[in-house]
């Protein structure tokens, strides 16, 4: 047995062994572009897991806390992380599974980057491959979307000069330069600052809450109303749903088997940016949380908010690149461009991928709702239900489960166990998060739609107030506004 391991291991990693022997480079210049650019270890896919997982999330979770209450709000962070890391660990192994059996049949992946679709195709046939090929393809869709609305909704608090909207125009077309990327390979120096900055920014909003100290008369009111509690549960299932491209990841690894354990150590890394940061925002400000979804709202201008603020602008180009590429990958095997060796070609076609995101990040700005209804009705069954139903299928029968490349592990009850796992997982994110988080959180949706209106132009700005004009009936102008006028749709 443990030499038929060695066989798969050396079948697996055949052609990155020879990707990495082709692109050697002697000179200096060379090897400080492959020390920059070109990653594919074990630390890369730690790094890019780690980065990607939390992003914006990071500002919207103290608005989950004040929906859900603090006590409510950590367990489902913990809940969700351990559901998160399993599903990403089935992802793994299906991966591999999948790419084994091909390389068996002498299949060449040196140019082609294997996706979810693709192993859900190969593994259980094309009806599963249309499901999951829909679902990936909606979730990545809608995750660039809220990185550009992120964006948009960070910047404003640094310059407030032009609103949110006009923002979204600016970052998208910065955004757009993300086809220049070619792979996850390429996300090695990325991964690596993206991470820097969340860290940064969690521990920022941790100390400066503390430092802020309650506000006077804070309440801690919640949880207080159904829709609201599972619109903030289905956030943080959006959080921990960050594994939508954990197959693109792999195969950017050198030794993609390695994977299994990677998630799980990333979640472990990132709760503890999001625990203490989301504790200590919702500790200082209470219920003033649930009219603000971005907890840089309430924090007090200062050097250290604009640094963060600055850092998660960055960090949301890097994880809009994140959930774009797949979609690009995607999009370049459907027009035939996908094995191009020119990366100006392909940038030049993968450009029409983004022109629906920038459009919907216009459509729907609504910073934090959006997030819990991505998370209710895509990411619960993208990343939890399919995955875990895959698994299920994939060795249902004996045959498939004796020749199994990667067995369940024998601390969690082996293939029983796994099934009984796997069966607990599709059974409460159907019912939890799609069910009644899928009605709370388009509830929300909604009203932010009936409050704010389609294309509005500055997502909970401060509202404007129309000035008085000096005529016979008015006696005095009114002092000039403390803060700039953010919305133009109304006049006197």
């Amino acid at each position: 047995m443990e030499s038929s391991d060695k066989v798969v291991e050396t079948v697996i990693v055949g052609n990155y062994v020879e990707m990495e022997a082709d692109g050697k480079g002697k000179d200096f210049k060379s090897k400080l572009s492959k020390f920059f650019w070109d990653g594919g270890s074990t630390y890369d896919a730690w790094f890019s897991c780690a980065s990607n997982q939390v992003a914006q999330v990071l500002l919207t979770l103290p608005y989950s806390f004040s929906q859900l209450g603090m006590l409510s709000g950590i367990l489902f962070q913990l809940f969700y992380g351990l559901l998160g890391s399993w599903t990403a660990y089935l992802i793994s192994v299906l991966y591999v599974e999948y790419r084994t059996r091909k390389e068996r049949e002498k299949v060449d992946f040196r140019s082609h980057v294997i996706q979810w679709f693709e192993v859900l195709d190969g593994l259980l046939g094309k009806h599963w491959r249309n499901v999951g090929l829909a679902f990936n393809c909606t979730f990545l869709l809608f995750g660039s979307v809220i990185q550009l609305i992120a964006c948009a909704s960070n910047i404003y608090y640094i310059n407030d000069n032009l609103d949110k909207r006009t923002w979204t125009y600016i970052f998208g077309a910065c955004c757009a330069t993300t086809v220049f990327i070619p792979s996850f390979h390429n996300y090695r120096i990325w991964s690596f600052l993206g991470l820097v900055m969340t860290t940064y920014t969690a521990w920022y909003l941790t100390i400066a809450s503390i430092l802020h100290g309650q506000v006077e008369g804070v309440k801690h009111s919640g949880p207080t109303k159904l829709v609201l509690y599972f619109t903030g549960a289905t956030n943080i299932l959006y959080t921990f749903g960050g594994h939508a491209v954990t197959v693109e990841i792999m195969h950017a690894m050198w030794k993609p088997q390695k994977f299994k354990a990677i998630y799980l150590l990333a979640t472990i890394y990132v709760l503890t940016l999001t625990l203490p940061s989301a504790s200590a925002v919702y500790w200082a400000f209470g219920d003033l949380l649930l009219n603000h979804s971005n907890a840089f709202s309430l924090l007090p201008k200062s050097p250290f908010r604009d640094m963060a603020v600055i850092l998660m602008l960055i960090h949301q180009f890097i994880t809009f690149g994140f959930a774009c590429t797949p979609l690009y990958f995607v999009w370049e095997k459907a027009i035939g461009m996908h094995e191009c060796k020119s990366l100006c070609k392909r940038a030049a076609a993968r450009l029409p991928v983004v022109i629906p995101i920038w459009f919907l990040a216009i459509i729907f700005p609504f910073f934090g709702p959006i997030n819990s209804t991505v998370g209710s009705l895509l990411v619960s069954f993208t990343v939890y239900i399919i995955p875990s139903l895959a698994h299920i299928f994939t060795y249902r029968s004996a045959a498939a489960r004796e020749n199994a490349v990667e067995r369940p592990p024998r601390f969690l009850g082996g293939w029983i166990g796994s099934y009984t796992i796997n069966v607990f997982v599709v059974v409460w994110v159907f019912v939890v998060g799609f069910g009644f988080g899928g009605w709370a959180s388009i509830t929300n949706f909604v009203r932010q739609i009936d409050t704010f209106g389609l294309f509005t132009k500055c997502y909970q700005c401060p509202p404007q107030v129309a000035p008085m004009v000096f005529n016979a009936t008015t006696h005095a102008a009114p002092p000039p506004l403390h803060h700039p006028l953010l919305n133009h749709t109304h006049h006197p």
